[in-house]
């Protein structure tokens, strides 16, 4: 699936571009929120990772690895989503008082 392999791809790089902004970010809520949205995008990928996996083989070990991963990446999104829902008005309270 070509869709999946562009998603994964966009998800991979969302990831290094909130990491390289969480390392030149400063405050400390700001950072936390970034690292909250790095997060999410971690999340993604790895569960785009398992369901593509689903279809590339048909075995029973490529079912339980791509379950693992598809499970892996929601607990993280949904992590990560708490994560940014908390940090956010602590970082724009941050950044209006800068």
């Amino acid at each position: 699936m070509p869709v999946l392999v562009i998603l994964i791809v966009i998800s991979l790089a969302f990831y290094l571009v909130y990491k390289v902004k969480y390392v030149r970010s400063k405050r400390p809520a700001e950072r936390k929120w970034i690292s909250a949205k790095s997060s999410i995008a971690l999340g993604l990928f790895v569960a785009l990772f398992g369901v593509n996996q689903l279809f590339l083989n048909g075995n029973t070990v490529t079912y339980i690895v791509a379950a693992i991963f598809i499970l892996i990446g929601g607990f993280s999104i949904y992590a990560g989503f708490k994560a940014y829902k908390y940090y956010l008005p602590l970082a724009a309270k941050e950044a209006q008082e800068a």
